[in-house]
């Protein structure tokens, strides 16, 4: 099993930043995808972000809504981080950390996850 925990959320005006952090225990997941997802109130979960277990040297994907926006990395084999610039209204969701322990992230990745953890609030006000 792998335990993921959040933090760094919180309440932001819209044109601010925000830096998510997460740290997996339990099974190592240092060659899997790490990233992130979210989910908005009304609405499905969605992908947000992922990097690949090479982290710095490896491969990362981005929703077309965040992209030059948010900056994934990989700060350790356990851990990674989700830089947010230029935050708007819409960006409001519970975001999770995600694992997918099916895939490195370097071919063949789905922007899929299967494991999350317990989720962190964002909330941009305008």
């Amino acid at each position: 099993q792998v335990q993921l925990v959040e933090s760094g959320g919180g309440l932001v005006q819209a044109g601010d930043s925000l830096t998510l952090s997460c740290a997996a225990s339990g099974r190592t997941v240092g060659n899997f995808v790490m990233g992130w997802s979210r989910q908005a109130p009304g609405k499905e979960r969605e992908f947000v972000a992922a990097i690949s277990w090479r982290g710095q040297f490896g491969r990362t994907y981005y929703a077309d809504s965040v992209k030059g926006r948010f900056t994934i990395s990989r700060d350790s084999a356990n851990t990674v981080s989700l830089q947010m610039n230029s935050l708007k209204p819409e960006d409001t969701a519970v975001y999770y950390c995600a694992v997918d322990s099916r895939n490195g992230g370097e071919t063949g990745y789905s922007r899929t996850f299967n494991y999350w953890g317990q989720g962190t609030q964002v909330t941009v006000s305008s």
